[in-house]
């Protein structure tokens, strides 16, 4: 689908005058599966891409202001939610501009501090009152469901298993598969399910002066497993800043062990996927993969 400057200020044109005024554009590095538009300064646009993703504006647009006030960092702010018009067919949203940039494992001025203040943070969500928040569902991706589910999941094991058999002799698929098969081995997940953000990837963390300042994208939030928001210990964080993580979120081995399969899954670059079209995707799951399989060898070896 077509989503460009044009289409955003036909639709705030038609539906937010007040804002139709103001400049539009694209924002450097949009997410895969929505648009977003910075909407003069103190403004942003977000629209979903696809009707699979529009269940995220409304779990944004109601749960993000309960959450904001229980949470240490500042996250999203839905101001307005729009409606289908000029063509397009989704619900959408406008939301309060944070200032910061992409937060990036090499642009961290502290790792270990990083990694206490995100920890908080994945805490202190798990902590709020899970009462009546919406469960895994195909809208978030899974993200939550019980790692290996047979869904529309990246963590599938028919999914992870036929990207495994795709990698041979490009990576250790050994390795690989013995990371996977224990974290379909571990405990589920047994007690109340709690609060998760489900895609705390660098894209989503921003940063000012190399400190992280705000959490953004909260379209897969749900309540299920926490294992999910553990993966920036993999795929964010150093290796050096890893414990330092570990002890802020202070999670069971079963959930650490669950947490690695969905880091891993989410780090298979197999050669058809479309994703991984882009070399620079390609290096950096290698890297995460990597760093999961070191990781797991570790905690073997100890």
């Amino acid at each position: 689908m077509e989503i460009d400057a044009g289409l955003v200020r036909r639709l705030l044109a038609e539906q937010f005058p007040q804002w139709a005024d103001l400049p539009v554009a694209p924002v450097p590095r949009p997410g895969m599966d929505n648009a977003t538009f910075r909407l003069g300064d103190d403004l942003s646009v977000r629209l979903p891409g696809h009707s699979r993703w529009i269940g995220q504006v409304e779990r944004e647009q109601r749960w993000l202001p309960w959450l904001a006030p229980r949470l240490p960092l500042t996250v999203s702010t839905p101001v307005a939610q729009g409606r289908p018009g000029q063509g397009y067919p989704f619900p959408w949203s406008v939301y309060r501009w944070l200032e910061g940039e992409v937060a990036t494992t090499d642009g961290l001025a502290d790792p270990v501090r990083t990694a206490t203040e995100l920890g908080a943070f994945v805490r202190a969500l798990q902590k709020a009152d899970p009462t009546d928040g919406p469960a895994p569902n195909l809208s978030n991706a899974f993200r939550g469901e019980r790692v290996g589910t047979e869904c529309d999941s990246l963590a599938a094991d028919s999914l992870v298993r036929a990207k495994i058999a795709k990698l041979d002799g490009i990576v250790d698929t050994g390795a690989v598969t013995a990371v996977w098969e224990a974290a379909l081995a571990a405990p589920a997940w047994d007690r109340d399910p709690v609060w998760l953000h489900g895609d705390l990837a660098t894209g989503n963390l921003l940063a000012v002066d190399g400190h992280l300042s705000a959490v953004i994208d909260f379209g897969t939030l749900a309540v299920g497993d926490p294992a999910c928001d553990l993966i920036p210990a993999w795929m964010f964080l150093p290796p050096s800043a890893r414990d330092a993580f570990r002890a802020a979120v202070d999670m069971d081995e079963a959930t650490w062990a669950r947490a690695r399969g969905l880091a891993l899954a989410g780090s298979l670059p197999v050669p058809d996927d479309p994703f991984f079209a882009v070399p620079e995707r390609v290096t950096a799951a290698l890297r995460h993969l990597g760093a999961v399989l070191d990781d797991f060898a570790e905690q073997a070896g100890g």
